[in-house]
């Protein structure tokens, strides 16, 4: 029972300390092997939620196209994740029950 308090004491560093920094390592090794892995024409989001596709890459920079002939340079640390392509679908989205032929709402004053 004398030895409770420092049973206690080891605990809580263990859990504040140690844990936290291993989990912090791993998370910034899956950084690092997704920033190794990016390719030109790889769909991205970034830490701002800027979506893009990659046009060029530097040494610690990468270019992203986020509309037809916009470039933007980002450091590599600000990609967070890779996106998949969006499915391809009807270009004009699901028509709606109520929709006009023509796409818009449906006039409901007749």
């Amino acid at each position: 029972m004398e030895l409770f308090p420092l049973v206690i004491l080891v605990l809580a560093f263990v859990l504040l300390i140690v844990l936290p920094a291993r989990q912090r390592k791993k998370i910034q090794e899956q950084q690092r092997t997704l920033q190794e892995s990016l390719t030109l024409g790889t769909p991205v989001m970034t830490t701002a939620g800027m979506h893009g596709t990659v046009a060029a890459l530097g040494e610690g920079t990468v270019d992203l196209e986020i509309a037809p002939g916009v470039v933007v340079t980002f450091a590599r640390q600000a990609v967070l994740e890779i996106r998949k392509p969006a499915v391809a679908g009807p270009a004009d989205g699901p028509v709606l029950p109520g929709d006009d032929a023509d796409g818009g709402p449906a006039d409901r004053t007749r």
